[in-house]
């Protein structure tokens, strides 16, 4: 079944005024599909295939020669001497949207954009299916804990394949082979026991020396790993809140997966219904909801502005949304019965920094939103009511 993705018509627009548009996103989220799909009468290249990306190195002029119609160039970081060479041919052939680059590393990609087509190149992000997209089809499902246990890359649904056994093999075959081919990881066990150490600490404060600890490695090779994951579209970091209403806050990000999927992997989590009796149970609620959030704004061709406030005494908002002057504040509580502690964090905060109620939200696991008098109740699969 082919799920429709959000960002097809912000792709199809952009091509219609910028002769480059890069797609990254980490490999397996539907990439190469959006590209095709959106421009089916191009021609499609692989730079993952040897002989193709020899021939691109060797001689890039000749071999962007060989395509005068339209161009995909698929994980186009592999041949990274290819963007001059792009800036070049874009300037001379002036037609809008005739090189698609997609790729799978963000920082490679975002390096080489910035120094060869600074203003020629429209940059988006593709992550994995959003719930927006997935409950649109007959995907569709009532329990948080099987979108959970299955995350939200295609091949997971289009292709049918249990998380049991995408995820593992997604783990071997793309993870580490792409962070190896990236920074020597030295000890291999030591790189995987790293990446069950983060899955376990999803939705928490990073602490490098904890980790490094655990890791059995020094503090700069986990953030050099994490900085790596992070490229890859694995991880992100939730930065903390800069608007300084107290002194005492927490300077250090918080970290969560783009896809919950894996890190239930990571978990050793084996069936959907264990998600309900795990002790991350609520990190990993929370992670879906902010994995969503971020998505609603990649999709539609939006960087959002996210983060998370919390004090030294424990006061906690988990999600905070900048938009322009408005400022949004998200509460996030896997919970299917509203508690009014659940609103503490939100109430709180309002009280220090003077948002309006009507940018208070509560994300919760329960299926009824409503209006409270201290926010307005959401329920997980109305995420479209936080916007």
């Amino acid at each position: 079944m082919m799920v429709k993705r959000s960002l097809t018509e912000k792709v199809r627009k952009l091509a219609e005024k910028f002769p480059v548009i890069s797609i990254s996103g980490p490999r397996q989220s539907g990439k190469t599909t959006l590209a095709r799909a959106c421009f089916p009468e191009y021609d499609y290249v692989n730079l993952e295939l040897p002989d193709i990306r020899s021939m691109a190195y060797e001689d890039p002029r000749e071999f962007l020669n060989t395509y005068r119609k339209g161009l995909i160039l698929d994980e186009v970081q592999n041949v990274p001497e290819i963007f001059s060479y792009l800036q070049v041919f874009a300037d001379e052939s002036k037609q809008p949207g005739k090189y698609i680059l997609t790729g799978s590393q963000n920082f490679l990609l975002l390096e080489k954009i910035s120094q060869s087509l600074a203003g020629r190149a429209a940059i988006l992000t593709l992550l994995p299916f959003s719930l927006e997209e997935i409950t649109e089809t007959g995907f569709k499902s009532h329990s948080h804990a099987d979108y959970l246990f299955k995350g939200s890359y295609p091949a997971v649904f289009d292709k049918e394949i249990e998380p049991t056994d995408f995820y593992p093999s997604y783990i071997q075959s793309y993870l580490e082979r792409d962070v190896r081919s990236i920074i020597n990881i030295g000890n291999v066990l030591n790189f995987r026991k790293f990446l069950g150490i983060i899955a376990g600490r999803t939705g928490q404060i990073i602490n490098y020396t904890s980790i490094a600890n655990d890791t059995g490695v020094d503090q700069k090779t986990i953030q050099r790993w994490l900085s790596v994951l992070e490229a890859s579209y694995i991880v992100f970091l939730l930065r903390p809140f800069h608007k300084n209403f107290s002194k005492r806050l927490i300077k250090s990000p918080k970290l969560y997966f783009y896809d919950t999927g894996l890190a239930c992997s990571l978990l050793g989590i084996k069936k959907a219904d264990d998600t309900g009796f795990h002790f991350l149970k609520g990190a990993l609620f929370e992670n879906l909801v902010i994995s969503e959030i971020a998505k609603h704004y990649f999709h539609r061709g939006i960087r959002p502005d996210l983060y998370f406030w919390r004090d030294n005494t424990g006061n906690e908002v988990d999600c905070l949304i900048e938009e322009g002057l408005r400022t949004k504040a998200i509460e996030i509580k896997a919970g299917t019965t509203i508690g009014e502690d659940f609103f503490n964090g939100l109430k709180y905060y309002q009280k220090i920094s003077g948002i309006p109620v009507n940018e208070l939200f509560l994300v919760y696991g329960g299926v009824q939103s409503q209006k409270r008098s201290q926010a307005k109740v959401v329920s997980w699969i109305q995420l479209d009511d936080l916007y």
